[in-house]
């Protein structure tokens, strides 16, 4: 079974920063695309970020130049850093360990909130 267990949420400026992180247990984790994803009030969950199990990564147009995906593997935790933050960057953010670069598993964070004011 495996669990992702998100944090560093939070309230935050625009074009401020914040750093995301997803811990997850299993050792299925080295061997996985791990994706971040989001999800405004309204709107349908989105692929904002992707990384394979060799760190190879995909962003979605909205975020690139200022958010970057890493990964930790010794650590089993995968990392978003957002920087330059919009008030369209305001959304749940959930991370999920993937089958392949589009197709999410069943296995989802809690979410972390991300409120960015303008």
């Amino acid at each position: 079974q495996v669990q992702l267990v998100e944090s560093g949420g939070g309230l935050v400026q625009a074009g401020g920063s914040l750093r995301l992180s997803c811990a997850a247990s299993g050792s299925i984790f080295r061997v996985s695309t791990m994706g971040w994803y989001r999800q405004a009030p309204g709107k349908q969950r989105e692929l904002v970020a992707a990384i394979s199990s060799v760190g190879i990564t995909n962003y979605a147009d909205s975020v690139k130049g200022r958010f970057t995906i890493s990964r930790d593997n010794a650590k089993n935790t995968v990392y978003l850093q957002m920087n330059s933050l919009k008030s369209e960057d305001t959304a749940v953010y959930y991370c999920n360990l993937m089958w392949n670069w589009s197709t999410p598993s069943q296995y989802w964070g809690q979410g972390t909130q991300v409120t960015v004011s303008s």
